[in-house]
């Protein structure tokens, strides 16, 4: 049996697992996803939903699982946090603050 999905519309679309987290039972692997550009984010959930029954039967045989973990689908935020923090850093007041001495800091006086 091959190790394939035949899905055309899952196909043409290129995502991005960037994480997964498996609860400490191992019954549930939840996959932190991202489409390419970012673009059609519910529609790749939407696709790789529908088919985690044979993700998972794949998952299982390629790991060699007795029982493969159920599959949940999230859209991976990561990058967007990065970006957020990114700007925060580059503000005017947090580059201030990055500059003081930490004698000014902590208000001591020398």
């Amino acid at each position: 049996m091959r190790d394939e999905l035949h899905d055309p519309d899952l196909s043409r679309l290129s995502i991005t697992v960037g994480e997964v987290r498996v609860t400490p039972d191992l019954s549930i692997a939840t996959a932190f996803v991202l489409p390419l550009g970012g673009d059609k984010q519910e529609e790749a959930i939407s696709l790789l939903a529908s088919h985690k029954g044979e993700l998972r039967r794949i998952i299982g045989r390629k790991a060699k699982l007795k029982h493969a973990p159920d599959l949940r689908f999230r859209i991976d935020t990561t990058f967007d946090q990065m970006d957020a923090t990114r700007r925060m850093l580059s503000e005017d007041r947090v580059q201030a603050d990055v500059a003081k001495p930490d004698s000014e800091e902590d208000g001591a006086t020398s």
